[in-house]
């Protein structure tokens, strides 16, 4: 086999795919990125350092998705949910004087109490109700471990944070093409009563063309990434 096409599918109450934003607010791309899908398998394979050489056999290969969208009772997408905005007090109630508990208050990049006190407030955006199949081009060789790893995960799965919890079995099987995925793919949303939203493929085709930093090439304490280009293609009525 000389491709091979895994197929996701990320399904939640709650999705976040951060792509540029960081500090005190954290955005939400409207889809997965292929970093975030990356960190995913990586979690799966309880790989947590930096990764770089199983890194460069994916950062080639090709990743495009479908969103789909929950459907009315005449089969048409419902309108989307807008984005859920919550925050979170960060460095809120802990002794200072106490040594475990300072470690949990913001401090400056010496190392020193901020100015104004440690704690801060964050924004945190969500996507809500959306379900995504994944088409992801795999290295041969790392197909087997990786299925192995997604079926029986090391450590927890989550769709881009901690408490964005999958609602379904993220691996939904091995392709040798990706039309044969993308229709797997499409045949589980129909199951589900969900319907086709948009698409986003890899490079540049009619549509939407955008510029992402999110191939990921290191993980770890000092992240690095390269672009790629994607093109976003809507349901139209």
């Amino acid at each position: 086999m000389s491709e091979s096409y895994l197929l996701l599918w990320l399904e939640a109450p709650l999705q976040s795919w951060g792509h540029d934003s960081r500090f005190g607010r954290r955005d939400s791309l409207d889809f997965p990125t292929k970093s975030g899908v990356m960190g995913l398998l990586c979690c799966a394979r309880g790989a947590g350092g930096e990764e770089c050489d199983w890194l460069a056999e994916w950062a080639d290969l090709d990743m495009q998705l479908v969103g789909y969208v929950p459907q009315d009772r005449h089969g048409m997408p419902l309108p989307r949910q807008p984005l859920l905005r919550d925050f979170h007090m960060v460095g809120s109630g802990y002794d200072d004087q106490d040594p475990w508990q300072t470690l949990l208050i913001p401090k400056t990049s010496e190392g020193k109490k901020a100015v104004g006190g440690g704690t801060k407030m964050t924004y945190r955006y969500y996507l809500q109700d959306m379900a995504y199949a994944v088409i992801l081009q795999a290295p041969v060789g790392q197909v087997e471990a990786v299925t192995e790893a997604l079926i029986n995960p090391v450590w927890d799965l989550y769709l881009g944070r901690k408490n964005c919890v999958p609602t379904e079995f993220v691996y939904q099987g091995c392709y040798a093409e990706a039309e044969l995925a993308a229709k797997a793919g499409a045949a589980l949303a129909a199951e589900k009563k969900r319907v086709f939203a948009f698409r986003v493929l890899q490079g540049e085709h009619e549509g939407e063309v955008l510029t992402l930093n999110d191939v990921p090439l290191q993980f770890g304490p000092h992240k690095k990434y390269r672009d790629r280009q994607v093109t976003v293609q809507k349901w139209e009525e």
